[in-house]
């Protein structure tokens, strides 16, 4: 299993977003994860399009664009166009679901689904098989520096049984609460991309962050963490 770690620019200094993205990059982080909420589907406002354009000239690393929007349907091409290399939709968000997904693969980007904390699996398991990314969510989307939910665990580890048995060639991530404490459960539970935030941004030190991190994961996936 490859660890991917992608920091959230949830938790970042928005004053100076181009000097953040080159510290995580330095640390080796594999993708940057950018929320994005419209203040309907979750109670929060952050970026859109244009910020999103401005910084996919300053990196390399590819960019998952996080859609906590209502009908993302209609915005997708924009945040395509913008830069984005995975495009995330929230099943609990799509009136035609199969219809999204299917418009992303014509446009060429990497196709992720989110699940909200209370969604069961069931509610993306006749869809998993067209997907780069099934991103569980571990806290209830909208903020930060969330408490991570345990209740998340089985339905994770459900998923991760699934991805195996079936050899599914997707990343299988978690978003919220992601720190060195619960990532050595979740990729034990199969999870192997994992978004944090705080734990990143929230350290002075970035690299040191990453690193630590990484060692979560492998001490997880030996069996020591």
């Amino acid at each position: 299993m490859r660890i991917k770690i992608a920091p959230s620019l949830l938790s970042a200094d928005f004053g100076r977003l181009e000097e953040e993205i080159r510290e995580v990059e330095k640390g080796g982080a594999d993708l940057l994860h950018w929320d994005v909420m419209d203040g309907h589907f979750v109670p929060n406002l952050t970026v859109g399009p244009s910020v999103i354009r401005c910084l996919r000239e300053r990196t390399d690393l590819p960019f998952n664009v996080h859609l906590m929007i209502e009908t993302p349907e209609k915005y997708l091409r924009r945040f395509v166009e913008a830069g984005g290399d995975i495009i995330t939709v929230h099943v609990e968000a799509c009136g035609n679901l199969r219809g999204a997904l299917s418009s992303l693969r014509r446009m060429g980007v990497k196709v992720g689904l989110a699940l909200n904390p209370e969604t069961p699996l069931g509610a993306v398991e006749g869809v998993m098989g067209e997907l780069d990314l099934l991103l569980v969510m571990t806290v209830h989307p909208g903020f930060g520096n969330q408490r991570f939910l345990r209740s998340t665990l089985p339905k994770l580890r459900r998923a991760g049984r699934r991805v195996r048995e079936e050899g599914l060639p997707l990343d299988l991530g978690v978003d919220g609460g992601i720190s060195v404490e619960t990532v050595p459960e979740v990729v034990r539970a199969g999870a192997n991309l994992l978004v944090a935030g705080t734990a990143i941004y929230g350290q002075r030190d970035r690299v040191l962050a990453i690193r630590r991190l990484r060692e979560a994961a492998l001490e997880g996936l030996s069996g020591k963490g």
